[in-house]
């Protein structure tokens, strides 16, 4: 059973259920396991302490990292953003896993110009920036275990998301196919295997005019007609 584990934001409701119906569309059901990282059933459960931070572009900015933990630091797990769309079958990525790599990411040389995204949010610049956004945890690693809840609750965004919790050597690559930086990469590539609304999708008002926006309206069309 593959354990994957999407970001919600209670902005992006609709952007965390296309994803989810994307990746279920393409996956044998019974073959994968699909949670929401919601930060406020965290906090009542006392695994998520950290202040409220209002300068995050989501309310899953840091809760990512609880990930293993969520998974019982067992086997593998995958993390990724809400404002993803899956076009492949999930379980093809471990194609591209090497199983001696801690966590495995697409390894963008992002650097956007752009000084908001999504609805007015700050974008900020960082080292590894979008490296976070989809994780492939292997939840047995020491590196993995030893991102315990005390150092996802107290350690600084930086150290997190800039993946300093593990060796470089010990971090995987995957084509990055399967985090396609929408605005950021061309349209015509032809190894698309999960589109990354990261400026924000046509889910927001500003942004239905976006490459790639037709394909999440559609699978949006596609979830609402089975539902």
């Amino acid at each position: 059973m593959i354990k994957v584990f999407i970001g919600w934001d209670s902005r992006e409701t609709v952007a965390y259920e296309v994803c989810k119906f994307s990746i279920l569309r393409r996956t044998d059901p019974t073959q994968v396991s699909i949670k929401p990282i919601i930060q406020d059933e965290l906090r009542v459960l006392g695994l998520y302490t950290r202040p409220a931070d209002l300068n995050a572009s989501t309310e899953f900015s840091l809760t990512r990292f609880l990930t293993p933990a969520l998974a019982g630091y067992e086997g593998y797990a995958i993390f990724v953003d809400c404002d993803f769309l899956f076009l492949a079958d999930i379980r093809e990525i471990f194609q591209s896993i090497d199983p001696s790599k801690a966590v495995t990411v697409v390894q963008h040389d992002y650097k956007p110009t752009e000084s908001t995204k999504m609805d007015g949010c700050i974008q900020h610049q960082y080292h590894r920036k979008n490296w976070s956004s989809l994780m492939v945890f292997q939840c047995h690693h020491p590196a993995v275990r030893r991102l315990t809840l005390d150092v996802v609750n107290n350690a600084t965004p930086a150290y997190l998301h800039r993946l300093e919790w593990v060796d470089d050597a010990d971090i995987g690559s995957l084509d990055i196919g399967w985090n396609y930086l929408e605005g950021w990469y061309p349209t015509g590539y032809n190894k698309l295997k999960a589109i990354h609304y990261t400026l924000g999708g046509p889910w927001f008002e500003n942004k239905k005019d976006c490459d790639f926006a037709q394909f999440w309206l559609d699978e949006k069309e596609a979830m609402n007609r089975e539902n």
